[in-house]
Order: structure tokens, then sequence, then C-alpha cells
């Protein structure tokens, strides 16, 4: 299955989402902007990991640009940025590793993390540029889900590199079974995650 992904979004989200196209943009453009912030914490973080420096610095201005299309998209359509809301989601995700351990250890984790958030945003985004009757959107969303292809797997690559490899791809394993059982009780709202 794409992305390594253990379960399919059910396709009656799409049904959600077009009901609820403003909702859904709002939260989108909040996931942008916490894409930039997890880039931005990564260096903040991590600072001796000079090649990821490098591609959290390219990653963070990529993920504004995203921020600000959607925002266009947003005032284009006669509305303004709506307010935050929780993400449930990434809350349950982020449960999964033990806190603490070593600085490799944590980094590994939150790199993991990072991939499978951008692996269902990849996802999620190419249902909606098959699915959606807003062909403009569609298109939308067909560009932006490359991106977040290639934002999946270069955290998973950086996890690999600085963890080992045989540890990481288990670790990843028992994510991906994981999130598939929180993706059991979400597609049910108009949120990216959600």
């Amino acid at each position: 299955m794409m992305l390594g992904l253990k379960l399919p979004t059910d396709p009656r989200w799409v049904n959600i989402v077009e009901k609820n196209i403003d909702e859904i943009l709002t939260d989108h453009a909040y996931c942008e902007q916490k894409a930039a912030s997890t880039a931005i914490s990564l260096i903040v973080s991590f600072p001796e990991y000079t090649e990821l420096v490098e591609e959290m610095i390219a990653l963070s201005r990529e993920e504004m640009g995203h921020f600000k299309m959607v925002h266009d998209l947003i005032i284009a359509r006669g509305n303004k940025l709506g307010r935050d809301r929780k993400d449930e989601y990434v809350l349950e995700l982020v449960k999964f590793f033990p806190k603490g351990g070593s600085r490799t250890t944590q980094l590994v984790h939150r790199l993991l993390y990072a991939a499978l958030i951008e692996a269902r945003s990849c996802e999620r985004f190419r249902l909606l540029s098959e699915e959606l009757t807003d062909k403009k959107l569609a298109e939308f969303y067909h560009k932006l889900m490359i991106s977040e292809a290639g934002h999946y797997t270069m955290f998973l690559k950086f996890a690999r590199q600085y963890g080992d490899r045989e540890e990481v791809d288990k670790k990843w394993q028992d994510l991906l079974t994981y999130e598939a059982k929180i993706m059991e009780n979400l597609s049910k709202s108009e949120k990216v995650h959600g």
C-alpha cells in the first residue's frame, strides 16, 4: 500500500470535506504552519546535525510557502483564517514512544513522527486531488501531495541515517501499526488528519 500506511483513509471522508471546505482549509493552513514549526524546533533542539539543519531551513521556508498558498485561497474564497483547533491525531500519535532516552533516540522518534504525519497528509491530499468535485482545489491538492511525499521520505531517511537502521525500521513498522489503530476512530471530521 502507498507510503507504507496500514489503513487507508475511508473514502467517505472526502464527502465530509466537500461539505466543509472552509473548515478543512483553516485546518490545513495550521497543519502547514505546524510543519514549519516542527522544522524550526528540530534546528533548535539538534543544531549539531548540520545536514538536518540545512534541510530543515529549506523545509520551514517551503511549509510557510504552503501556509501562504492556503491562506491566499481562504482569502480568495471571501473568508479569513479561523482559529486553530486541537489535532487529535497528532496528540494520540506522539504518545507512542516513551519520553526520554538519549538525544539520538529522541531525535529518531521525532523524525519518525514527522515522517508519518507527512505520509498521512500525502495520502489525504491524494484522495482530495482525485475525488474533489472542485477541479481547482483538486489540482491544488495534487501539487501539495507531490511535495508531502518528498518530506515523508526525507524524514525517514534521516531517522535511518542517525539511528540504528534495523532498530529504526522496527520502530517505524510498530508506529505504522499503532497509527492504523488511531485511524480506525478518525476519518469522521473535516480536518486534514481528522
